[in-house]
């Protein structure tokens, strides 16, 4: 049987470039630099030529060459890769009920193991939820909610994430971190506290104020005291410095005036005159021949000039 080629119609040769188009589609496909693929055949993964060897998996970048329709593929991510837990309430070893919020990165290292016991990233983050809870639970429970707050905090995520490594290397998946974002006592307890807390500090406020208060009181009233006598020293000394001054003072005049007893007499004399005689009214109602007055009078009885 011959086979003649100028038989062939535009149209045949329009299908048959439809179909080759549509097996180069299904017969190659493009693993990324970010991914890692399975080849799956009727559901299950095969092994797959890559390049000079066979492996079970592809984690190499470019393109590839599968049996079309007969075999798809399944890509998977190969960065880290973040799982973040929902809250959990957990006892500590003081039986306290903690709320945690709590995450992880992990990364998918065998991505045969993972299909075949997760298949997706929803099923691998079902598994590590409740993975998850349990190494925290049992982790937690060993210590006291005060160890979270201090450098224990670093020595409790490490044996967390130990335990989660452990429960989830069958799955194909690498734990690459474990942290610990918050744990806090449950809302009512911590109002609770904080109420209980605030009453403590405002009595400790009233015993502080009160306290001081007191030492104000006693600052306030030694001060005065130390005041009073400070005072009363420097009042007794200058009293003392007065009478000492005027002692001297009088003895300086009696010494003067006992040098000339007539001019004592005459200027008390005048002292008095001056004291007792005012400018606005100078009447005075005396004998003539007072002692008061001699000092006004000659010594033949006529009146000074």
């Amino acid at each position: 049987m011959r086979f003649d080629i100028n038989k062939i119609s535009p149209k045949q040769i329009g299908i048959a470039a439809f179909i080759l188009v549509i097996l180069a589609f299904n017969s190659f496909f493009i693993v990324g630099q970010t991914e890692q693929a399975l080849v799956i055949e009727f559901g299950r993964p095969v092994k797959f030529k890559d390049g000079d060897k066979e492996v079970s998996y592809i984690n190499t970048p470019g393109l590839k060459m599968k049996v079309p329709f007969i075999q798809n593929v399944a890509f998977f991510d190969n960065r880290i890769l973040d799982f973040e837990a929902t809250d959990k309430e957990i006892f500590d070893s003081e039986k306290k009920t903690l709320t945690v919020n709590a995450f992880a990165k992990y990364k998918i290292v065998n991505p045969l193991a993972f299909y075949e016991k997760v298949t997706d990233i929803n099923g691998i983050n079902s598994k590590l939820d409740k993975i998850f809870e349990a190494s925290l639970r049992d982790t937690i429970g060993e210590y006291p909610l005060k160890a979270l707050l201090t450098d224990k905090r670093q020595e409790i995520m490490h044996k967390i994430q130990e335990g989660v490594s452990t429960k989830v290397a069958d799955f194909g998946v690498e734990i690459k971190d474990v942290r610990i974002v918050r744990a806090d006592l449950p809302r009512e307890n911590s109002e609770a506290i904080f109420k209980r807390m605030f009453a403590d500090r405002n009595k400790e406020a009233r015993e502080y104020r009160a306290q001081g208060n007191e030492q104000s009181k006693v600052i306030i009233s030694t001060a005065m005291k130390e005041s009073t006598i400070i005072k009363a020293n420097a009042e007794k000394e200058a009293q003392t410095i007065r009478g000492e001054g005027d002692a001297t003072a009088s003895k300086i005049f009696s010494d003067a005036f006992s040098k000339d007893p007539e001019f004592y007499n005459f200027y008390r004399s005048m002292q008095a005159y001056k004291k007792s005689i005012k400018k606005e009214d100078t009447r005075a109602f005396l004998s003539p021949d007072s002692e008061f007055m001699k000092y006004f009078w000659d010594e033949d009885g006529s009146k000074k000039k």
